[in-house]
């Protein structure tokens, strides 16, 4: 397994973490009241960070943010932006997303407001920030993004609970590459039976609240890496009508809360009555447990290795290239 990179990226990304969190507290960050909206951009993966990140820092701060896709705050900008003082935070792995790129350039023209730039390198995207945050140690040679997006995400986190002034969560933070480190290591073998098992052929992910965000990106390393149908739901939506595809053949994987475990629970079990695999993973009494005492709201990322490596062990099983995903290895870039 070592000769993948994806495997040996997904293994070492808790460094990665440690140096998000050092730069994100080494930051000079703007004040949260200074704008009206905060809207978080990105593209395939780093939207799916910015639905998590969108949520957290409401959540946080209690200020509005959204999260739109860097294509459509480029092209439809009118159904996104208005008179109103904005922060834009855009996330790019490498920083060089066309998208992206060229949205940032359209609302710095157009003032906006201001830009924050969150990045694994330091390239077109962060010389038009004003705050510039670029984690090298989550660069990749694989194509899925794997220790590139915990990385982010981390850093998103760090930024969110220093926007609300709330230290404390920041600080909390720095015990998250520990205990990472134990999770993988006491858990890849339980992620290794269930990619392995051919016998399933369809995924669901459940997540809420800022969960959801990470249901969309596990749920995206399963479908590229491993070319199996996946789909990430809430999960109290997944009742209304997907749950009609869950049989023997399915994985339901539960990213349990504190706040609303009760409801979520209950959903798994009903999954399990229809003969669906149940994997629960949350802070305790799970099928994957963190046991961190980390607050809920700046742990998230605890969620990612051992589903990162679900998928890693399923695309080696099935004799695809989990470094290279089909269709993928051409990276299109767009005349805008």
């Amino acid at each position: 397994m070592k000769n993948y990179h994806t495997y040996n990226e997904i293994k070492s990304q808790t460094q990665a973490w440690a140096q998000a969190l050092d730069i994100v507290n080494a930051s000079s960050l703007p004040e949260a009241g200074d704008y009206d909206q905060v809207i978080f951009t990105g593209c395939g993966s780093t939207y799916y960070l910015s639905l998590s990140a969108a949520a957290l820092y409401q959540e946080l701060t209690g200020r509005s943010a959204r999260a739109v896709p860097g294509g459509e705050l480029l092209l439809n900008s009118q159904t996104v932006l208005t008179n109103q003082k904005t922060l834009l935070v855009a996330i790019s792995r490498s920083g060089t997303t066309t998208e992206t790129v060229k949205a940032v350039e359209k609302f710095k023209s157009e003032k906006h407001g201001d830009v924050v730039v969150i990045s694994n390198y330091d390239e077109a995207l962060s010389r038009m920030a004003n705050v510039n945050i670029v984690i090298d140690k989550g660069q990749e040679e694989s194509v899925a993004q794997t220790r590139s997006f915990a990385s982010m995400f981390v850093a998103a986190s760090a930024f969110c609970a220093k926007m609300a002034g709330q230290e404390d969560l920041v600080e909390a933070m720095k015990k998250l590459p520990e205990i990472g480190n134990w999770l993988i290591n006491k858990y890849e073998s339980y992620a290794k039976g269930i990619g392995e098992n051919l016998d399933f052929d369809r995924f669901y992910f459940l997540g809420s609240s800022f969960r959801y965000g990470l249901a969309c990106e596990v749920n995206l390393k399963m479908k590229e890496m491993t070319l199996t149908h996946s789909e990430p739901f809430h999960f109290l939506e997944f009742r209304h009508g997907p749950m009609s595809m869950v049989n023997q053949n399915a994985v339901v994987v539960g990213m349990l809360s504190d706040a609303n475990r009760v409801h979520e629970v209950k959903v798994l079990s009903e999954m399990k009555m229809l003969g669906g695999t149940v994997s629960a993973i949350g802070e305790s009494e799970a099928d994957v447990c963190f046991e961190s005492n980390i607050p809920e709201s700046v742990r998230g990322v605890l969620y990612l290795p051992i589903l990162q490596l679900m998928a890693f062990y399923r695309s080696v099983k099935k004799g695809l290239n989990p470094d290279r995903p089909a269709n993928l290895t051409a990276v299109v870039k767009l005349d805008f």
